[in-house]
This record gives C-alpha cells, sequence and structure tokens, in this order.
C-alpha cells in the first residue's frame, strides 16, 4: 500500500509553497500525495508549479475553519497567525489521517504541543535558509524528519539541539528546480544599474519603519540607479506587527501619497515576482536587512549592502553571518558611498559569496525534488 502524504500550505501568503511544491511530482511517483491549501490563491500556485499532467495523480483539498473562527478571523488576523491555528485546531482528525504531513513552517507542530496528535509525523522543510533566530526556534524538535538545504542549517541546528544525526537529512534547496536561474526580466526600460530593496517584515530588525521611506527619496531624487522595492511579502499582510522577544508593536504605515513618485523606481508589495525569484536574478545590488533572500541573491553573486537599523553588533552574532556577504551601513546618508563602492564587484568578494553558497545549499547531479522525495519514502519505510 503507498504511503498517504499530505503537503500542507496553511499561511497568509504563498511564499513558502516554492519551497516543497517541487517535490509534489517526484514524491507522487512512489506515493498517494494530497495538496491541502487554505486558500483559493494558494491551490493556484501549487498548480502553477506542477505540470498538467502530474496534477491528474494529485489530490486537491481544500482545508476550512469552524463558522464561528471565520466571524473572528477579520479581528484574529490583524496581528496574529490566528487563520492558521484555526484551521489546524478545525481540520486535525482530517490531518491525522495521513501517514506523515510535510510542511514548510513551523506553526503545524502546534498540531502535537496543542491539539493531541502525539503520533502524527511531521516533515519539515524550512521555507529559506537564512540566519535569523526564527529559523532556530524550539518548536523545530517536534518535528520526526527534517529535509535541509545544506551544511549551514545542518550544523547550526545540530548544535542548538533542534535536530539529532538520525531525524534529518541534506536534500538540497528544491525551490531552484523550479526556477530557471539563468532567466533576467527587465522592469525598466533603460541599463541603469538596478538595486533591489527587500526589506523584513520583523518590526525590530527591519529597515523600513525607521528607513524605508528615506531609501525611497534618495532614489528618486537620483538618475544613476534604478530602483525596485519588494519587501518580505508579509509586510503588506498585515498592518500590525509584533515582536514579543523585543515587546515590540509596530504599524505598517502605506507609501504616502506625497512621497515623489519616479520612473526608475518600481514597487511591488507581493506579486508573483515577489516569490519567484524575479527581483533576486535581475538586479545588480541588493539591500537589506535579515531576509533569507540574500542567500537566493549569491546564487549568482554580486554586491550587496545591509541596512543596520537597530544598532546590531553582528561580530560573531550567527543571526548576521549574511552580512559578511556585503557592506553593513548604519544610515541613509552613507548609502551614496555604500553604491559607489559596490560596483565594480570585487574578486575577494566575490570568492566569499561562493563559498557561502557552497556552505548553504548542497548541489549533486540529482535534483533537489527527488532527494527530498526519496528521504521522505524511506523514513516513511522505516517508521
Amino acid at each position: 500500500m503507498k504511503h498517504r502524504v499530505g503537503f500542507l500550505y496553511n499561511h497568509d501568503a504563498p511564499h513558502q509553497i516554492p519551497h516543497t511544491a517541487p517535490i509534489i511530482a517526484e514524491l507522487a511517483k512512489s506515493a498517494d500525495v494530497t495538496v491541502l491549501t487554505s486558500s483559493e490563491a494558494q491551490e493556484n500556485v501549487v498548480r502553477g508549479l506542477l505540470a498538467p499532467a502530474v496534477q491528474r495523480g494529485i489530490h486537491f483539498v481544500r482545508l476550512k475553519m469552524s463558522p464561528a473562527m471565520r466571524l473572528l478571523r477579520p479581528i484574529g488576523d490583524w496581528a496574529a497567525p490566528f487563520s492558521r491555528i484555526a484551521i489546524l485546531r478545525h481540520n486535525a482528525n482530517f490531518l491525522a489521517s495521513f501517514n506523515a504531513l510535510v510542511v514548510p513552517e513551523t506553526t503545524t507542530t502546534f498540531l502535537k504541543s496543542r491539539f493531541g496528535l502525539k503520533d502524527l509525523r511531521l516533515i519539515y522543510l524550512p521555507h529559506g535558509a537564512g540566519d535569523r533566530a526564527a529559523g532556530f526556534e524550539a518548536p523545530t524538535k517536534l518535528f520526526d524528519l527534517v529535509l535541509l538545504s545544506g551544511p549551514k542549517v545542518r550544523d547550526r541546528m545540530l548544535a542548538e539541539g533542534l535536530i539529532t544525526a538520525e531525524n534529518h537529512r541534506i536534500v538540497g534547496y528544491p525551490k531552484f528546480d523550479a526556477i530557471d536561474l539563468t532567466a533576467r526580466k527587465t522592469f525598466f526600460g533603460d541599463a541603469k544599474p538596478v538595486v533591489l530593496y527587500n526589506p523584513h517584515f520583523h518590526p525590530y530588525l527591519s529597515s523600513w519603519y525607521g528607513m524605508g521611506l528615506d531609501v525611497i527619496r534618495y532614489f528618486a531624487g537620483q538618475d544613476r540607479f534604478n530602483l525596485i522595492v519588494a519587501p518580505h511579502v508579509m509586510l503588506y499582510r498585515r498592518r500590525i506587527h509584533i515582536s514579543r522577544e523585543h515587546r515590540l508593536i509596530r504599524w505598517r504605515r502605506d507609501v504616502p501619497r506625497d512621497l515623489p513618485r519616479s520612473p526608475n523606481i518600481h514597487f511591488d508589495f507581493g506579486s508573483p515576482n515577489s516569490i519567484d525569484m524575479s527581483y533576486t536574478l535581475s538586479a545588480d545590488i541588493y539591500l537589506g536587512d535579515v531576509s533569507s533572500q540574500i542567500y537566493e541573491w549569491i546564487v549568482k553573486p554580486r554586491p550587496a549592502i545591509f541596512l543596520n537599523s537597530h544598532g546590531a553588533a553582528p561580530a560573531h552574532d550567527p543571526n548576521y553571518s549574511h552580512w559578511s556577504l556585503g557592506q553593513v551601513i548604519d544610515k541613509v546618508r552613507d548609502l551614496p558611498a555604500a553604491l559607489a563602492q559596490a560596483l565594480p564587484f570585487s574578486a575577494g568578494m566575490r570568492q566569499r559569496q561562493q563559498a557561502a553558497f557552497d556552505y548553504n545549499f548542497s548541489r549533486t547531479g540529482e535534483p533537489a525534488a527527488r532527494r527530498a522525495a526519496r528521504a521522505i519514502v524511506e523514513f516513511l519505510d522505516v517508521k
């Protein structure tokens, strides 16, 4: 009998989907696969990543929440993952019917820790391979199998006791399987260098709240560079962003109407281009803070500038390891000098980025999605 495996997508935004969806086609060759989504938009993204022939062999199920929770949803989702948790709770018995669930995030562990499904096998492939502390938290211990992009994340998770030698496998980065890494889209009508500004949503770590508008004003007032403003998609999914760790609440404002609009600035607050590497493959200089997208950026080593908006001291702090891959500045007024220094790109920084990429992503002659599917089958066969 084939193993019955669910791929669960239960999030506010679709950015996590490309990290695990490529595995579906490979696993469907040997297992009974069901795609579980909590919105039509999520299902559409999954279908867009799967060939029609593959989809015919896949079950698609839309998960819903209870009527009472739907009434509370507009308030609950304002600043917290209310819908995600409500959907898990309402569908817990159904989810328990699978041999395993494959997920790209950690909220699903509520099924074990809060909703009593102690025997449910959860398989985790993190969405991204960054350095932020949020990627190395205690819920990781609740997963039965953890699939990792490469040695860097493995070494840190082992050191912090989040995984064991037995319950993880290095499989590479399945998202790369679904993307033409040689592609370069054009977003402007001239050949000026393109800067990608990719701030995070975290209320303490992100440069957006304190520096973002000044960054935009600077680029609107110069004519050497084009700018793509493409924050982490979660920034514009909520008005309020909360950090319990830092006891901080931030209100996300819209870009003011009186902010200068310029043909050399392209805004994107959540289109498919924000999650399919269109911008990271097409720009010339990365400008950001703590997003894991920097590691997708260095698939092709290029200049990077990091905005230290919160007075961090990154030396010897693994949460800021990526800041060694470019320049770090504390003030927007230092941006012109940093941009002038960024081009041409130095051979030394190119080598540093390439070494970081190789440490972060395991790549073999076998696609990562196929490696992941094989690891899942081997795990289920033993269990």
